[in-house]
């Protein structure tokens, strides 16, 4: 009998979008049944299920077009002063990996399986739509990728210095993020100038001022909102116009302040509160903080590229001209950029210590995805500098599945207890 390649094909595609669906539906599912859920999240929820159930984007006009990009440290002001949309595709799908493990090396991380998995699946509304892929050179997985996503869309590679002070680098990234812009414009047919880059920044610092509220505002001594439902809001930025996101984070904190006002917190008890940090946690892999505030934990703060960690300082400009927002941009984005790409990590600690003591953290969960090697490498250090400040780290390895699931709550479960056994007196050592 002859096998029809193009029937299977289709059939995989099928199977392939089915699950996409079923899994982001079960997982917002798990999110409703979480208690204490604030009533503005419907509409981030929704941004959410209309990406990755209903495999659409939702556009603000019929001729938009649409840019992809692979990491927080591509500037999205610069898209949208292109007149194009920036949307995220570094996606960490549980979509199983049939075509991702086949074409790539096993040492990959799930991240970029799951990447390459949906270019060759050839269903993801995200890579259809994309005119142009930018890809951020921030680790040796994504540099793995130029192949496979220059084969399927244009691409163009952001070279990330990686070392914060190095003004010769910073130069050459400022110089890629000119040429991007210059590839955008042909696209849209509309050039970048010096007042559609101001308004930009201006409508960003309105997103920002709003993330720093809520982020504030988990922080706080009442429990205003756990972080499952934040690192939702979060990941649904990337999925929608910043203007109507931004007005609906505002509705958002005006909710939680009304609550901080009538004294309302989640839970009366005394519940561990959890800082969470390490690999991204993106939609609808979200198992860990589910777990957390499953059995009893808080996540009052995090320190992810896709939770608030990318919107902690406002752009800064020193000199009004278009030179001087592209430096402007590149200071915001860069030197006080925490990630574990760069090799100097003590602005990560001191990010995370300043948030420890903020948020009267009674524990760290590291999330690390596998073969995520900056994050892995980067544990360590973590580790040990907190132990000594007397707070308990646990690492978390894991993957894109449900297969870990019970290993994880075990862990977790055990975690929490150890912590709650230390706040009434016993023993704090891990």
């Amino acid at each position: 009998m002859k096998v029809d390649s193009k029937e299977i094909f289709e059939k995989y595609q099928e199977r392939f979008l089915a699950k996409t669906k079923r899994i982001a539906l079960k997982y917002l599912q798990k999110v409703d049944e979480l208690p204490d859920e604030p009533k503005q999240l419907e509409y981030f929820k929704n941004i959410l299920k209309t990406a990755f159930v209903d495999n659409k984007i939702i556009k603000t006009k019929e001729d938009e077009k649409v840019i992809g990009t692979f990491c927080v440290t591509m500037p999205s002001e610069i898209i949208r002063a292109c007149n194009a949309r920036p949307i995220r595709l570094c996606s960490n799908s549980y979509i199983g990996y049939n075509i991702g493990e086949s074409m790539a090396s096993l040492d990959m991380c799930p991240l970029s399986k799951s990447v390459i998995s949906n270019l060759y699946g050839d269903i993801s509304f995200a890579y259809k739509e994309s005119e142009m892929f930018i890809l951020p050179l921030t680790c040796d997985c994504k540099k793995n990728l130029l192949p496979y996503l220059s084969n399927y869309k244009p691409t163009e590679v952001l070279h990330v210095p990686y070392r914060r002070n190095d003004d010769e680098a910073i130069d050459l990234y400022i110089n890629d993020l000119k040429q991007i812009s210059n590839k955008i414009s042909l696209i849209t047919g509309t050039p970048l100038t010096k007042e559609s880059l101001k308004k930009e920044i201006e409508i960003q610092a309105e997103a920002q001022k709003e993330i720093l509220l809520l982020s504030e505002l988990k922080l706080n001594d009442q429990l205003l909102i756990r972080g499952t439902h934040s690192l939702l809001v979060m990941n649904s930025m990337a999925f929608d116009d910043i203007s109507s996101w931004t007005k609906h984070l505002k509705l958002l904190n005006k909710e939680l302040l009304e609550k901080k006002a009538n004294q309302t917190q989640l839970v009366k008890k005394k519940s561990p509160r959890i800082l969470l940090a390490g690999s991204p946690i993106t939609f609808p892999n979200i198992k860990l903080p589910l777990i957390i505030e499953q059995q009893g934990g808080v996540v009052v703060a995090d320190e992810t590229c896709l939770g608030e960690r990318g919107h902690s300082d406002l752009v800064s400009i020193f000199e009004d001209s278009l030179s001087g927002y592209y430096r402007a941009l590149a200071n915001r984005y860069i030197k006080p950029c925490s990630c574990a790409f760069f090799p100097d990590n003590l602005a990560r600690i001191n990010k995370i210590n300043e948030l420890v003591n903020e948020g009267k953290i009674d524990g760290i969960v590291y999330h690390d995805l596998h073969n995520c090697l900056v994050y892995d490498y980067e544990y360590q250090q973590i580790e040990e500098y907190f132990s000594k400040k007397g707070i308990p780290v646990i690492k978390i390895e894991s993957d894109s599945n449900d297969e870990d699931l019970e290993l994880i709550s075990v862990r977790i479960s055990a975690f929490l207890e150890m912590i709650t056994f230390a706040n009434k007196g016993g023993n704090n050592n891990v």
